[in-house]
């Protein structure tokens, strides 16, 4: 399991009223863009920028019921990805014993910020949603892709069913065709 923190929030390109979540994972310095709702993105923004509401909203409800029973969030887990949708897990504790629930991601991202618990996201989903990022210290390079190696690595996220990294591909290849 790898830690990652919730680093962006960008408005969808595909559809109206959709938004890009980005996790980050600093250890190797790779993002994973997860497609999330209007409402999910409001929610994970206010609790990540620790807004305060005039009244509480869902899940600051949530947070303030595990706590008035005596349960804390321990972490929160993403632990699968299933034709494009991530698969949490809640994992919470009375100070004995530990409970885990299902979760959607965007739940779990959110009650993880709230209850200042770690986000873990799986190896395998690591392996197959991220990317990695330029780091600030590498210079670039004048060794760009070919159009050949971004068509190759197109079909191998097609045949993966990274549909996110391949998008992005994609827009790579548009972009070197235009040129």
């Amino acid at each position: 399991m790898k830690q990652v923190y919730p680093a962006t929030i960008q408005s969808g390109a595909a559809q109206t009223g959709n938004y890009i979540l980005m996790l980050h994972e600093p250890e190797e310095n790779r993002q994973i863009p997860i497609i999330i709702g209007q409402s999910e993105a409001q929610g994970i923004l206010l609790a990540k920028q620790s807004v305060a509401t005039r009244r509480p909203l869902t899940h600051q409800l949530m947070i303030n019921t595990l706590e008035a029973y005596g349960l804390h969030i321990v972490e929160v887990s993403i632990d699968r990805v299933v034709e494009g949708i991530f698969y949490a897990t809640l994992h919470f504790t009375d100070g004995f014993n530990r409970k885990d629930i299902d979760c959607r991601a965007t739940d779990a991202i959110t009650l993880a910020l709230l209850a200042d618990a770690p986000i873990l996201v799986d190896d395998t989903v690591m392996e197959e949603t991220s990317m990695r990022m330029e780091t600030p210290t590498e210079q670039p390079t004048n060794d760009a892709p070919t159009l050949q190696q971004l068509q190759e690595e197109l079909q191998r996220c097609e045949e993966a069913e990274n549909y996110e990294r391949a998008a992005e591909i994609q827009k790579q290849i548009e972009q070197l065709q235009k040129q």
